[in-house]
This record gives structure tokens, C-alpha cells and sequence, in this order.
């Protein structure tokens, strides 16, 4: 007797979830939370979620740009209307009219990721190490 459909399908999807867990690094496994790369330009601040598309800059009011993307810690996207309320620790990216494009809530071992420069004059005279995502004062 042949399986259905469906059966091979699941089958398929299964072997295929396990050998992307035999090709996971055991430190990826074992930590639950893979460390997750920030560009160069993405700044920390701390931000207070209002009414969408209004947020607290490191205490200064400022918005969501249109198409604002906001990860959480596990990196998944989240609308802000879900976060509304809250503050959290951040790394961020502004677009081109200074409004807020890219935001990534942080780990405690990603606030621990010291220093991280706060404003772009920083952000100019530090050095980025991008592989280790890490900055060097001069």
C-alpha cells in the first residue's frame, strides 16, 4: 500500500528538519539562540513604545518610518501596535528623514556587548569589527 500525499509530504519536511539540526553547530543548539549580526550603522538607544508610529528616542519623541521592521529577541518581526507600552534596550537603523527603520530588541548578553556607539559621531570615529560584531574605541 502507498502512502497518501500528505504522508510523504510530512515524511519529507521531517527528514529535512533533522538534517538541519545535525548541520546546527552544538553551541547554536546548546545556547537556544544563534548570535545574530547588526550592520555598522545600527545604533543603541533605549525606546518607549507609544501609539503607533510614535516611540521615545532615548527619552526624545521620534517615529516609526513606513515599513518600520521591529525583531524581537528571538529575531521573529513583530507589528508595534503588540509592543505598545513597553520599553526596551535596542539596536536601531534611521532612514533617510531620521525616522526609525530598523529596530532589533536586544538579549541580556546583547546589552552585555559593550561598547556599542550611540550616536553616529561615535559610530564614525570607533572601529567595527562586523565578524565579531564588535567596536574598538580609538
Amino acid at each position: 500500500m502507498t502512502p497518501k500525499n500528505g504522508s510523504v509530504s510530512v515524511n519529507r519536511r521531517l527528514a529535512a528538519t533533522l538534517a538541519l539540526l545535525l548541520l546546527c553547530p552544538v553551541s547554536v543548539l546548546a545556547q537556544g539562540q544563534p548570535t545574530r549580526q547588526f550592520p555598522k550603522n545600527a545604533l543603541r538607544g533605549v525606546i518607549e513604545f507609544g501609539d503607533p508610529p510614535e516611540v521615545l528616542l532615548n527619552g526624545s519623541p521620534n517615529r516609526l518610518s513606513p515599513g518600520a521592521r521591529i525583531r524581537n529577541t528571538s529575531n521573529m518581526m513583530v507589528l508595534s501596535g503588540t509592543i505598545s507600552g513597553t520599553k526596551a534596550t535596542v539596536h536601531y537603523t534611521l532612514d533617510n528623514d531620521g525616522q526609525l527603520r530598523d529596530i532589533w530588541l536586544l538579549r541580556e548578553e546583547e546589552i552585555a556587548q559593550k561598547p556599542w556607539p550611540k550616536t553616529p559621531q561615535e559610530a564614525a570615529q570607533w572601529e567595527f569589527d562586523a565578524g565579531n560584531q564588535t567596536w574598538t574605541r580609538p
